[in-house]
């Protein structure tokens, strides 16, 4: 998240943020021109977010999202 004179969060690759425009969590994959691209937790497309509007999951929103890559995991195949 930013604020007067701060700089956009870049958040690590592999960890999860939030897209603070619409809530939705999603795992780092990385940045791609002027974007940090997210995938939903468990797979999916992913999305362009601008670094502005990326902020750092919480540890509880980083867990739930780690909760439901792991069942999705264990319904594969």
């Amino acid at each position: 998240m930013t604020g007067e004179g701060l700089e956009p969060c870049t958040p690590e690759p592999g960890s999860f943020a939030v897209d603070s425009r619409d809530g939705r969590v999603g795992r780092v994959m990385g940045c791609v021109g002027p974007y940090v691209q997210l995938r939903p937790p468990g797979g999916g497309a992913e999305w362009d977010c601008p670094p502005e509007s990326v902020r750092p999951a919480s540890p509880g929103d980083a867990l739930r999202a780690r909760v439901r890559e792991v069942n999705r995991e264990g319904r594969l195949p």
